[in-house]
């Protein structure tokens, strides 16, 4: 057969997230649009393409495949190489080449699509109503993965066999569930059972449209979902939302909610464009939202609190039973707090049946755990607080190759990176490794990432706190090359590698604790930072943290430390409301233990700052969950505040921060009835104008104009957005986060290039 003069044969190499989202799909239906011979394989690094036919039409092909690929596709690399031609009769899916090591992405569990929900709702689809649709498009992909390659047989589907229908759209190329792994239907898929809290099982014709009643009635509901189970009350009912906090331990922390769509969310909540998309992204995340006053949801949804975290439906069975007339149903992990979110069946009765009435239960089984990903658009920007289901394990872009590395991350907000080549894998959010469940939990996210990601590390990185059981994890892993990170430097070095730094900079460092090099807890650090090393140029005067962690949970034991470091023995003679609150004995006992230096650890710590200072202004003597007080002093805030408190700092071998005067200006103003508000607002101005000051000093000393900003205090959209502006109008160069949390939740990844850079 002799090819026609103007033909031409490419070969086209494609890396990245494109099996397993409809992308063999594309490529088919794309060569049937431009009349292009040829064949497509996946392979162990993405998908294998040889195509032959004009010249025009192999360019628009080529150019198409980048441009128009299915929205779950992601391409991290495409190579075009010139061919031979190849007497090609037509264009075919090859089966799939096998793979030696496998280097193709994974992607991330994505919400129901349109076409799907259409199906979904069409009285007429052999789909109607079925609470497991799906396509390649859309539906579970992370959390029902136990091994590579990604086919069925190594996913939870494995336990259904399709029936004939779901087969014949199995393997035709041009329909859009072609190697849709999840692909079922009524006839040969999951489905889904309600139970009472003992175990039976409720007679109903609709188990969902049961549970929907269930929760009118004001009953809680454990819902089992895409990657655990959920909570579920009505958000209009406050008994049952009140019961719910009760039952689960969670005494104030807000509660997510969902709505069935963004006209619902806009009945009790603002949206501004950026957000809405948010809102309706395929990774659907928990978005917080500015509250509408009044509304209808309950007060004990989100209390003390401006905001509601809210998101819209992400699975098939979310949309049906809200379909159901709910303004919103409150949706919180199905745990009790501080425990991992549950996933298997008998587990959760097992953990659950105290606090639910009722359980809406499905038989795919979840191998993976994944909380909700909260986001937060704050400084002209979308900010993760915590990143997980949608965008895991979907890599974070690293700027330079290097070699397999697992860095365990930090003790709060724990999450896992496992490094290849130059990307960087977090894992989904893990939590608080404070008990066995947790550490469990986190143990078999190591196994399971290094198996589906195919990474052997050769280095282990780990923070210094000797007490963490990442650290104790870390120190127990045999044959691997250790490297130690300063909890600070990790912060910084996330922030340099999400935005592609690799020069020194000054990097802003405040959190509520971390473990310093000379064994005190550090937190309001200023640091001259590079991947490998780092230096402290300036931080907060230390005072004692009496009690240690139990001053983490009663704000008014560092609001005593702050005002004995700032008046000694006057502060028996003040006339404030937290020391008519507190019990003087108690706080006779805390002098002590700071004068005898007696579990009292030396603190430099922002966020303990910021708590002292809402218990001296009466705010929270006491923090129910992590970083309240501080979060209820950001909330209270006059914004319209510019004067300041009196600060300084003293210049040894470097810039010392003393809080005494600003906790002298706090106390004058509380003495002269000046409104918390206002008190907030003036503290807030003086902590950007003091470290806007400072580094202009520290550029005139260095040189550097680049100011990076990481931390867990920095969730504090006050403080962030007045110092990136402030820092802007002095013409300093500001480097934030966005793709990973500035929070404890992204610090693995600074631990993975500090050890890169370390062991180069």
């Amino acid at each position: 057969m002799t090819m026609p003069e103007d033909h031409i044969a490419r070969r086209v190499e494609i890396n990245g997230i494109v099996q397993g989202v409809g992308f063999r799909p594309f490529v088919y239906q794309l060569a049937s649009q431009y009349n292009i011979k040829g064949n497509a394989a996946n392979t162990s690094s993405g998908v294998s393409i040889h195509i032959q036919g004009t010249k025009k039409n192999v360019e628009s092909y080529c150019r198409d495949l980048s441009e128009k690929s299915p929205p779950l596709a992601r391409i991290t690399d495409i190579s075009f190489y010139n061919e031979r031609l190849n007497e090609y009769q037509d264009f075919k899916i090859l089966s799939s080449k096998k793979p030696s090591v496998m280097n193709t992405l994974i992607s991330s569990d994505t919400s129901v699509c349109d076409d799907c929900l259409h199906e979904l709702f069409d009285p007429h689809d052999r789909r109607f109503k079925y609470p497991f649709i799906n396509c390649t498009n859309c539906g579970p992909r992370y959390t029902i993965i136990d091994d590579i390659p990604y086919d069925r047989q190594k996913t939870s589907m494995k336990h259904f066999a399709m029936c004939r229908a779901c087969q014949t759209e199995y393997e035709d190329p041009a329909n859009r569930r072609f190697h849709a792994q999840p692909n079922a239907c009524k006839a040969c898929g999951p489905h889904v059972s309600l139970f009472d809290n003992t175990g039976k099982m409720i007679s109903t014709s609709n188990a969902i449209e049961k549970t929907a009643t269930l929760l009118k009635q004001g009953h809680i509901v454990a819902i089992k979902g895409l990657g655990g189970f959920h909570l579920a009350s009505d958000s209009e009912n406050d008994r049952a939302v009140v019961a719910l906090r009760k039952r689960k331990h969670r005494e104030e922390k807000p509660f997510a909610i969902m709505s069935y769509d963004v006209d619902r969310i806009r009945e009790y909540a603002h949206i501004e464009p950026e957000e809405e998309t948010l809102l309706t992204s395929h990774q659907r995340p928990i978005v917080l939202l500015r509250k509408k006053l009044p509304n209808v949801i309950s007060q004990a949804v989100a209390p003390r609190n401006r905001y509601f975290g809210t998101m819209l439906p992400y699975t098939p069975l979310h949309y049906l039973l809200l379909s159901h007339d709910f303004t919103a149903l409150v949706l919180t992990s199905g745990n009790l707090s501080e425990e991992p979110i549950a996933i298997d069946n008998e587990e959760a009765f097992n953990r659950l049946s105290h606090i639910a009435d009722y359980f809406l239960t499905h038989n795919r089984d979840i191998y993976l755990r994944s909380d909700d990903s909260i986001v937060k658009r704050t400084a002209r920007a979308t900010r993760l607080i915590r990143r997980s289901r949608g965008y895991i394990p979907v890599p974070v872009p690293l700027y330079k190759t290097v070699p397999p590395i697992l860095a365990c991350g930090a003790e709060i907000k724990n999450t896992i990176c496992l490094t290849k080549k130059n990307q960087a894998f977090l894992s989904q959010h893990i939590g608080d490794l404070e008990n066995l469940a947790s550490y469990d939990f986190y143990r078999l996210t190591i196994r399971h990432m290094k198996k589906i990601l195919d990474i052997n590390p050769q280095i282990i990185a780990f923070d210094l706190h000797p007490d963490y059981l990442s650290t104790r994890y870390a120190q127990e892993q045999q044959d691997i090359k250790k490297i130690e990170v300063q909890h600070h430097h990790a912060h910084i070095v996330s922030a340099m590698t999400e935005n592609m730094l690799d020069d020194q900079v000054i990097g802003l460092a405040f959190d509520g604790t971390g473990y310093g090099t000379d064994g005190t807890i550090w937190g309001g650090e200023v640091l001259v930072a590079e991947f490998g090393t780092f230096s402290r140029v300036a931080h907060f005067s230390y005072v004692p943290m009496p009690g240690g962690a139990a001053a983490v949970k009663e704000p008014w034991r560092m609001a005593i430390s702050y005002l004995y470091e700032g008046f000694g023995d006057g502060l028996w003679d003040m006339d404030l409301p937290l020391l008519r609150e507190v019990d003087h004995g108690k706080i006779k006992i805390i002098v002590e233990m700071m004068n005898k230096k007696i579990n009292a650890p030396l603190t430099s710590s922002l966020g303990r700052l910021f708590d002292g200072v809402a218990a001296i202004i009466g705010i929270r003597n006491k923090n129910v969950f992590e970083g309240q007080a501080a979060m209820e002093l950001e909330m209270l805030a006059d914004k319209n505040i510019n004067a300041v408190y009196d600060y300084d700092w003293l210049n040894e071998d470097r810039h010392y921060i003393p809080t005494e005067p600003i906790i002298r200006g706090i106390v004058k103003d509380i003495k002269q009835g000046i409104s918390p508000a206002v008190i907030s607002g003036k503290f807030h101005q003086t902590l950007i104008h003091l470290f806007v000051d400072l580094c202009d000093v520290i550029r005139k000393e260095t040189g550097l104009n680049r100011v990076v900003l990481s931390g867990g205090v920095f969730q504090n959209a006050i403080l962030l957005n007045g110092l990136i502006m402030a820092l802007e109008q002095k013409h300093f160069q500001v480097f934030t986060q966005a793709l990973v949390p500035t929070n404890d939740g992204g610090i693995c990844l600074g631990q993975a290039m500090v050890a890169a850079a370390v062991a180069s």
